[in-house]
């Protein structure tokens, strides 16, 4: 779980962040989303460490970062997973060796308890026999899921994902979001998701946060999310003609 009270972050004269306060519990799917500019990349790297609030505090299972030392704060980053926007794959490294590299940093396994957890987190991403591939092997699906598998390599206790579907087709990116959703619910993790993409927020969204303007403007989950009436909202989520058909057949069936 991860606990988020009141969190501000400027850059020079610019308020990005203004006074957000949530929970993210583990063993759910919590998206993130806005328009850009709303603020959603500066509070993922606020909740990864990559920035130091002004004010407010983020808390990680109950222990507050700005209290740990230094070695606790090393401690936590490996039981962090990222998975980036456009994969971040090391092109020079086999499937095998993406996956590995979280191992290989982290910890003092030997190469084959190292390769023994490779392929198993690779079986669980649908990757058999992928590991001698290249990133440029493999189509984009399979990029987004070797990601996953060198997220998750590590057993984090906090999955962080950025635009996760970016660059997939709509049936690979289900596939994707459905992968996420169920290795969340299957460990455990509190996993926290940027995204854009309006179909992970229907299929997965658990827990959705809205942010706009460096405000928390809405927060439910994707039930919630059809009956709120908050304009922003649903300007934001039924900008689409398909979406607005969505919302109006819905409407309709509730009245």
């Amino acid at each position: 779980m991860i606990t988020v009270e009141n969190l501000h972050k400027s850059f020079d004269d610019a308020h990005i962040l203004k006074g957000i306060s949530t929970t993210f519990e583990s063993g759910k799917t919590n998206l993130i989303i806005g328009q850009s500019g709303s603020g959603k990349t500066v509070f993922l790297k606020s909740l990864l460490g990559l920035h130091t609030p002004d004010q407010g505090i983020i808390s990680y299972n109950d222990r507050p970062y700005d209290k740990m030392s230094v070695d606790e704060r090393i401690g936590l980053r490996q039981e962090m997973g990222m998975v980036f926007q456009g994969s971040a794959l090391f092109d020079s490294m086999t499937v095998e060796q993406n996956v590995m590299f979280p191992l290989r940093m982290f910890t003092s396994q030997s190469k084959e308890e190292m390769l023994e957890r490779v392929n198993f987190v690779l079986k669980r991403v649908n990757l058999v026999d992928a590991n001698k591939k290249l990133p440029a092997e493999i189509s984009g699906g399979m990029q987004k899921r070797v990601a996953i598998a060198r997220a998750i390599v590590n057993r984090p206790r906090y999955l962080f994902c950025d635009e996760p579907n970016s660059g997939l087709d709509p049936k690979t990116a289900i596939v994707i979001d459905n992968l996420i959703s169920e290795i969340t619910t299957e460990y455990g993790i509190t996993t926290v998701i940027n995204t854009h993409d309006m179909n992970s927020v229907m299929e997965i969204g658990e827990k959705i946060v809205f942010l706009r303007k460096g405000l928390k403007e809405w927060e439910g989950s994707n039930k919630e999310i059809f009956k709120t009436d908050n304009e922003a909202v649903t300007d934001f989520v039924y900008s689409s003609e398909l979406f607005k058909k969505v919302r109006q057949m819905y409407i309709e069936e509730r009245n």
